[in-house]
């Protein structure tokens, strides 16, 4: 029965693929830093040196408060390499003190209220012909979609972002590492 049961989680695991390697990691490292399930997201996000960036940007923004409360909170964070692809400038006029409205939109449209593993999006998406979406923090909509069997992040503006490290548990929510950074319009 042992062998046939191994065999059984082998073979599901095999069929499942790449698509899910991205969910199957405990204790992740992010960043080159250990992420601990006891820290809140931005104790966690503070020692990543792949979120410079955005750790920054949320303080600009004077978001700090906010992740740090009791949530739960899904985020989408984008690496500092996805800040890197933006157009020319457009981190620095962000980070400018007249546009702290636009900067607080843009990081809010990477926040779910709840608390949504990756396994969990990809089962409400196969639920939903493989495509659904849900509402950030901001009033925006990002979309999830099951494309090349693998879960993808899709903002308002079509825009598509790779989960490329998953549930990354925190103390008041969970952390989606993604390579894009997710706009709203």
């Amino acid at each position: 029965m042992l062998k046939f049961v191994s065999a059984l989680a082998l073979g599901v695991a095999i069929s499942f693929g790449a698509s899910t390697a991205i969910f199957a990691q405990d204790n992740p490292m992010v960043g080159g830093a250990p992420m601990s399930p006891e820290m809140n997201i931005i104790e966690n996000a503070v020692n990543s040196a792949d979120h410079t960036t955005l750790v920054a940007a949320v303080q600009a923004a004077g978001l700090v408060d906010t992740l740090q409360g009791p949530g739960p909170f899904t985020v989408f964070a984008p690496t500092n390499t996805a800040f890197g692809n933006l157009p020319a400038g457009t981190v620095d006029t962000l980070l400018e003190p007249e546009n702290l409205e636009m900067l607080q939109k843009v990081l809010t449209a990477h926040v779910i209220a709840g608390n949504y593993s990756a396994a969990e999006l990809m089962a409400m998406a196969e639920e939903n012909d493989g495509a659904f979406g849900l509402e950030t923090v901001s009033g925006d909509l990002l979309g999830f979609q099951i494309i090349g069997g693998s879960l993808k992040v899709i903002d308002e503006n079509r825009s598509v972002a790779d989960i490329t490290i998953a549930d990354v548990n925190q103390s008041n929510g969970v952390i989606h590492v993604v390579d894009a950074v997710l706009v709203p319009n």
